[in-house]
């Protein structure tokens, strides 16, 4: 090799010295200038609700759903609750009782069959699965008090909305009658088992006030310059998915509610799996979903 080119890869070998020191060098220097660690911190996976039960695959707010939901592996699972015309209250969505039962055909005469027109008897007479599927026909509409029972004896978890409260005055106080007759309002279940929520605010706001120890949730999508005062009687919002963002995630959290921990996000009603990866990766903490196992497979692939 010619002296030059000997130099010149010498002057290299010296400049590039520092990259290519012995390991005990190399660790001697990072003892004398320690590097910052970075841990990436994994967000803890959403809380799956079966929203009214497991309601894909059995007919929404009965105990079939309900069981489904169970036998899936789910422990929560939300349901809705209004008043007969004779002051029982029952599980059922709508308004009225004509899209998941065979009033029309029972009780020709009394359209709209709206849930308030009709005693707890005569809507025990309905048939609140043949809509869904012949496996199900002869199903019931539940009770709460029946509905309650089944979870219980399932070791599930509730997630409660006062449905139309403005139809029924005095459900808040009612529906917590009932939850405390069927043992629901004990510390066990007031630690990780119930939230009542509704869309009403002024429902969430009485619940709140007639038993403080209860975990309550509000419905809906308040401007962020509000949710300081939804705080003092919430613990959690939950919106619908469509109107989610990480940022509002986010302005939610900076917010501690009622019990001191910090307001909680769940979302509805989220079936796919890419609304599911997409609302793990706004932060929510929890999912409400008529498809609990699609869900629970986007999560888990996250």
């Amino acid at each position: 090799m010619h002296a030059r080119a000997v130099a010149t890869l010498a002057t290299a070998l010296a400049a590039a010295g520092d990259l290519f020191l012995p390991v005990s060098q190399t660790r001697a220097a990072d003892a004398q200038h320690p590097q910052p660690v970075v841990v990436a911190q994994r967000r803890p996976q959403p809380v799956i609700v079966a929203h009214r039960g497991a309601s894909a695959h059995a007919p929404e707010n009965t105990l079939p759903a309900v069981d489904k939901a169970a036998a899936l592996g789910f422990s929560w699972v939300e349901n809705d609750v209004q008043r007969t015309k004779d002051g029982e209250l029952v599980v059922v969505h709508d308004t009225t009782l004509k899209r998941t039962t065979n009033v029309e055909r029972i009780f020709p005469g009394r359209a709209p069959w709206k849930v308030k027109d009709f005693t707890a008897a005569e809507i025990a007479r309905l048939d609140a699965g043949s809509w869904f599927s012949p496996a199900f026909a002869g199903t019931r509409v539940p009770t709460l008090d029946q509905y309650l029972r089944r979870i219980e004896h399932n070791h599930e978890k509730l997630l409660l909305e006062i449905k139309n409260p403005e139809l029924y005055p005095g459900i808040e106080a009612q529906t917590l009658k009932v939850l405390a007759n069927d043992g629901w309002l004990d510390h066990r279940h007031l630690a990780d088992r119930l939230i009542v929520q509704s869309f009403s605010a002024d429902s969430v706001r009485a619940v709140h006030r007639l038993k403080p120890a209860i975990r309550t949730a509000y419905l809906g999508h308040p401007d962020t310059a509000e949710l300081r005062r939804y705080a003092t009687f919430v613990d959690l919002i939950n919106p619908s998915y469509p109107t989610l963002s990480a940022d509002y995630v986010a302005a939610v959290h900076a917010h501690r509610g009622p019990h001191g921990a910090p307001l909680r996000v769940f979302a509805w009603t989220v079936d796919d799996a890419s609304g599911a990866r997409t609302g793990a990766g706004y932060g929510v903490d929890g999912v409400i979903t008529n498809k609990p196992d699609v869900v629970r497979a986007a999560l888990k692939a996250v």
